[in-house]
This record gives structure tokens, sequence and C-alpha cells, in this order.
């Protein structure tokens, strides 16, 4: 989580830092540019699979004698999913066929190779 986004941040304040010169992007018509290498060519919302693993993580940590601990987990997950969903539209009005290349580009949602 935490990687990706600093990533991401370092890329968009200066895409010619060592730590992200070798990463590939799409640029778009908006004159912005969508990455398609590292973190966010694995999955376009990579961050929130780490975020879910972590929030899955706290519910483990709680075992297996009670389902209350997964409520949390459950409900995170239904968040994610809508969230993504909702990003996804938004991302669509904004960049339109851009948009449509990207996801061509970087297929997964949230697990690469996966969704």
């Amino acid at each position: 989580f935490r990687a990706s986004n600093l990533q991401k941040d370092i890329f968009r304040s200066n895409p010619n830092d060592p730590r992200v010169s070798h990463l590939t992007y799409m640029p778009t018509k908006r004159g912005t540019r969508l990455l398609t290498s590292g973190w966010w060519g694995m999955a376009r919302k990579i961050n929130y699979t780490g975020d879910y693993l972590m929030g899955l993580t706290y519910s483990l940590l709680c075992g297996f004698d009670s389902i209350v601990p997964y409520y949390y987990a459950v409900y995170f997950c239904i968040l994610l999913i809508h969230r993504s969903i909702r990003d996804d539209i938004l991302c669509q009005e904004k960049y339109g066929a851009d948009w449509e290349e990207y996801k061509r580009q970087v297929p997964y949602r949230f697990i690469p190779g996966v969704v």
C-alpha cells in the first residue's frame, strides 16, 4: 500500500526521479500520464489490495472462534469493490478512450493475473 502510493506520488511530482524514471506510462489527451508499469502496471487499484490485506490481517489476528471480527473484513471488501467501480466510472468520464486503452494495458483491477 505505502510502496504503491509512494511510487505514484514520486512519479507525479518528478517523473525524472531516478526511483521512477524507469517506469512506463501512457500519455493521455488531457496531458496527464497513466502508469503502465511498476505497482500500477500490475493492477489499477493495487493500493486497495494492500489496504484490504491489512484489514483482513486485523481480523485474522482474532482467530476463528467468532465471526464478529470478520464483519470488518467483509464490509471493507464491499466498500473497496464499490469504490473501485465508482472510480472506474469517473475515470471513464475523465479520460474517455484513453481509459479504455489503459484498461487494455492494465487489465487487472486488484490482484494481478486474477481480478
